[in-house]
């Protein structure tokens, strides 16, 4: 059996190779420029998503100020509403401490008016008064 012959062109196969490198560098070609596209993309969300966080830092820093100043400004109320309510029981006290004073100098009175009342009685009783 005679081996059988097979005859290409080598100018065939050089068409063949060339149209393959022509297709491949046209794929390569399209990545090129799709890695581009999703690159200024890439970019244009991280620059869309950084201003998102520094907004949203921004606006959570301003709520933030806002609730330290309320709470300041409640805290200070406060603390004048306890001052005045401390200068006031402050005030009663000195009021009561006098009055305690001026009680006790007419309970001093009283006793001692009483004692005099007693004696006087006692020196009536036993005659060393004149009875009137």
């Amino acid at each position: 059996m005679p081996n059988p012959t097979v005859e290409i062109k080598l100018e065939d196969i050089l068409v063949s190779i060339q149209k393959d490198l022509k297709d491949i560098r046209e794929d390569l070609t399209d990545l090129k420029v799709s890695q581009v596209e999703i690159k200024g993309e890439i970019k244009a969300l991280d620059e869309k998503l950084s201003g998102q966080v520094k907004a949203l830092d921004e606006k959570f820093s301003g709520q933030v100020k806002n609730l330290d100043e309320k709470l300041s400004g409640q805290v200070k109320t406060l603390d004048e509403k306890l001052s005045g309510q401390g200068k006031t029981l402050d005030e009663k006290v000195t009021g009561i401490g006098k009055r305690l004073e001026n009680q006790e100098f007419l309970n001093r009175g009283i006793l001692a008016a009483l004692i005099v009342a007693l004696i006087a009685g006692a020196a009536k009783l036993f005659g060393w008064l004149p009875i009137s």
